[in-house]
Parts: structure tokens; sequence; C-alpha cells
């Protein structure tokens, strides 16, 4: 006969129940080897796996009266015996899957992405609610991943799902990382505002056209960063200052902005700003959002209007990284600890800089390359891939 033995309860949640089968545990003093517990509606789970020794037969008869009396208050207490060795656990680390759904979760959603990590080899070790709500929104998947998995193979699966649902989801390592997060980096343009400012700009001085599609080839990464924006901004030579004040009057945020820097700044998170867009007006965002840090491309002024030309160091997609690395030395804290949010090509390498890096509303190109990507719900939903549930109200 084995010395492990497993016991089960299940039933209607009350508290003193786990006190009620450790005392008895305890009696015969029983070594808890593993257990686990979960509530869902009102209906406890809780499995405990204990190793006996020689007091399995006085445990027996202890675990038959608490049965009978668990029986009387609605709960269902069984045990058995299992081999001694538990089951090798895969090698490819502990994984938690973030799924936030706009409008809840469905059944044929949650059964696509239980196939999939199956396809892959993944063993679904825990699935919890994140969210306030009877009817929830976001779960949190805790995985083993193997260690011969292709993630790359494994996320394509995972996006497919997303798009087919609209759940954005999320891989992260479950580490001591993952809710130690302190600084979150932005990109500006088409993250956290709605729009691309330079077309904005180039729109209002009449060379609207060949702009924007400089700019799409350049978010894209289908033109060098450098190259396309000099010469976008050539194209910009006198335009008035008053029009650029205009513009920045009218700008509007993405969807979930201000709420979500305001919840991160209140948990204390730092905040930064890099584009690869203007100081006119990255400036202005970071004095109205109460930003900490704020990095981007100076134009030059003369007269009251453009001169076509840029003044400084150009902040591209390198330059983004080296300013998100010199921020974390600069905070004292690891890379790990940082987040970054782009949608463009040029945030690829603060993206992956970050330790955890996130292509919002981004374009195909950004989406296939990041680590992770949120294409559906508001910048609010990214709250939960940092362990911060948020009530339907939110």
């Amino acid at each position: 006969m084995s010395d492990h033995l497993l016991l089960t309860i299940t039933g209607n949640d009350r508290p003193g129940i786990t006190y009620r089968v450790m005392e008895v545990l305890e009696r015969e003093k029983a070594t808890v080897a593993d257990l686990g517990q979960s509530v869902t509606y009102g209906m406890l789970s809780l499995s405990v796996l204990v190793e006996v020794g020689y007091g399995a037969k006085n445990l027996e008869k202890n675990l038959t009266t608490l049965a009978v009396d668990f029986k009387a208050q609605g709960l269902d207490l069984q045990w058995h015996y299992i081999p001694k060795a538990p089951p090798p656990r895969p090698g490819g680390g502990n994984f938690i899957l973030i799924c936030v759904g706009i409008d809840g979760l469905s059944a044929a959603f949650v059964g696509d992405m239980a196939r999939e990590l199956a396809k892959n080899g993944v063993n679904i070790h825990r699935i919890d609610t994140s969210s306030g709500s009877r009817r929830p929104r976001a779960l949190e998947v805790a995985a083993l991943l193997p260690g011969n998995l292709d993630r790359k193979a494994l996320k394509k699966c995972l996006f497919e799902v997303s798009h087919v649902h609209r759940v954005d989801m999320a891989l992260l390592r479950n580490d001591v990382y993952r809710r130690s997060k302190r600084l979150i980096v932005f990109d500006m343009d088409s993250t956290l505002i709605r729009t691309e400012v330079i077309d904005e700009l180039a729109r209002a001085h009449g060379v609207g056209s060949e702009v924007e599609a400089l700019t799409a080839q350049a978010m894209n990464g289908e033109v060098d960063f450098h190259f396309s924006l000099k010469k976008r901004v050539n194209l910009l030579a006198g335009l008035e200052v008053e029009k650029m004040e205009h513009i920045l009057k009218g700008l509007e945020y993405t969807p979930g902005v201000l709420p979500f820097i305001s919840r991160i700044r209140s948990l204390g998170y730092k905040t930064a700003l890099l584009s690869g867009g203007f100081s006119f007006f990255a400036d202005a965002l970071k004095e109205k959002l109460h930003l900490n840090y704020a990095f981007a491309n100076e134009l030059e002024i003369s007269e009251g209007r453009l001169t076509g030309e840029l003044t400084g160091q150009i902040v591209d997609g390198p330059g983004k990284a080296f300013l998100l690395k010199l921020m974390a030395q600069m905070e004292n804290i690891s890379l790990e600890q940082v987040v970054a949010i782009g949608d463009g090509a040029n945030d690829l390498p603060m993206l992956s800089a970050a330790g955890l890096g996130i292509a919002y509303h981004a374009k195909a190109a950004v989406v296939r390359e990041a680590q992770n990507h949120m294409s559906h719900g508001p910048m609010t939903s990214i709250l939960y891939f940092l362990g911060i549930p948020l009530e339907d109200k939110d």
C-alpha cells in the first residue's frame, strides 16, 4: 500500500473547512506533500496530498468521521492511495496565460484556448478568474510548458484564437518580476493618442498624402526610419507654430489611457513617453498626464515657423531601447521590471528590451514580431497583465 493519500473535498464553501481537515491530519502526524484549493461560484474544491506514515488506519478512521460530519454540511470528502512518486513536470518553465475579453469569455473561447495549449503539449495547472464580476472577463491560466516547446508555433496558435474570439492574450513567465513592475514606457502616436501627429501637421500644411504614405511605410518597417523622418519633416517647412498649437489642443487619447495612467500612478509606478514624434507634443502630454519622463525629436523653429529641419539626436527605434535602459538604470530597477507599450516597427527594439513588451493595437508586422500584443480592448486591459484586476465599472 502506498503511503501517499490524496484527499478531495468538494461542496458548499464556508470558513473553517481547511482547518478541520488539517486538524485531523495533524492528530495523526501526517505530512502535507501538496495541496490546492479554489472556489468557483461558492463551490469549494480542495485537494490535499499527504504522507501518512504508520498512522494510515487511524487516519482513515478519523477521515470517515469527518466525512460524515461534512456530508451534513453539503460537503463530499473522499480519499484514495496513489503511487509514491509524483508525475514528472515539464521543464519549460512556469507561465501564466492572461486572457482578457471585451464582453466576457465564452465557452467556445475557453475550449479553443485549452485545445491549442494541449496540441502544443502545454499542461494547464490552474485556471482562476481575475475580475470582480460574476461573468468574468479575464482569466489567469497557470501552465507548465514542456522543455521542447516551439513558442513561436504556440504564439501563432494563440493569436488565431485571440483574433477569432476578440480576446487579448499574453503568455508571461510566472516569476517574482510579474507583479513587481516599476516603470511603464509609452509610445505616443497611435498609442497614447489616437493619431499620428506628423500626419496631422502635414494635412494642415497641404502635404498630407505624401507624408501619410511615408508614415505608413515607416510604421510597418518598410523604409528606414531616419530617412523617412527627415523627408517628412522637410515637407513641413514653413508650417506655422499656431497650427501646431491648434493640433495639440485637439489631440484625443486612445480608449482607457486616462484611467490606466491614473491607476498605475496611484500604485507608485513611474511613467515615461518615448516618441519618434516631436517634443512640442510629447512635453505637453508629459505635463497633462503627469508623466515622469518624456523624450522625442526636436523640431527647429524660426520666426514662428518650422524650418523643415530637426535639432539634436534623433529618437528612433534603437534610441528608444537605449533610453528605456537608461531610465531603468536611473530608477535602479531591472529591465524585467519595465513595461513598454507601442504600435510601430520603431517600437520593436524597446518592446524587446523591456521585461514586458506589448504591441498595442499595432500594425500586423509588429504583432508578428512582438512578444505580446493587445489588439481588442482598451488600455485598461493591460492592468490584468500586471496582475491588477478591474471591476466592471472600469
